[in-house]
């Protein structure tokens, strides 16, 4: 299975490569999201080690279930041949309606056919007023063009 962005990245592909990877997470299909990784792809996500489609599609389901309304943010932070970092922001809230913005970093590196094969994840948790919330568009549909991004808060 080949992925449509190869390595090695330029600035433009691994731009795309972040956007694509964040429209397909804010689609929070775990089905979609898990043929964007290699069969054994590993993952650490905060304290979680998983390695797997079967793994990464549960552990995205069981997220999902406890993240309600979420809406994530993606950038470029660096690349090289096979190697993509990034920095996030997702807006969620519980099942009492408490919001909370997870910020965090990601390491993640490529297969020759572009699958991603590691990912690294670390997240911090800080509780926010529905008010203080910065991501506001529908859920159905990827983050508008135009809409507010990490740099500009």
């Amino acid at each position: 299975m080949t992925h449509p962005i190869l390595p090695p990245f330029d600035e433009q592909s691994a731009l795309l490569k972040v956007r694509l990877a964040e429209d397909a997470w804010n689609s929070r299909d775990s089905e979609r999201i898990a043929l964007a990784y290699s069969p054994d792809s590993r993952w650490r996500n905060r304290s979680e080690f998983l390695q797997g489609h079967a793994a990464i599609r549960q552990f995205l389901k069981h997220k999902w279930s406890r993240e309600l309304e979420y809406r994530l943010v993606k950038e470029l932070w660096a690349f090289g041949d096979s190697k993509i970092a990034v920095r996030f922001q997702y807006e969620w809230h519980d099942s009492a309606g408490h919001w909370i913005r997870s910020y965090g970093n990601e390491n993640w590196e490529f297969d020759k056919n572009g699958l991603m094969s590691w990912r690294q994840a670390s997240i911090n948790d800080i509780p926010i007023l529905e008010r203080e919330r910065r991501f506001h568009w529908d859920l159905s549909a990827p983050r508008p063009a135009d809409h507010l991004g990490l740099l500009d808060d």
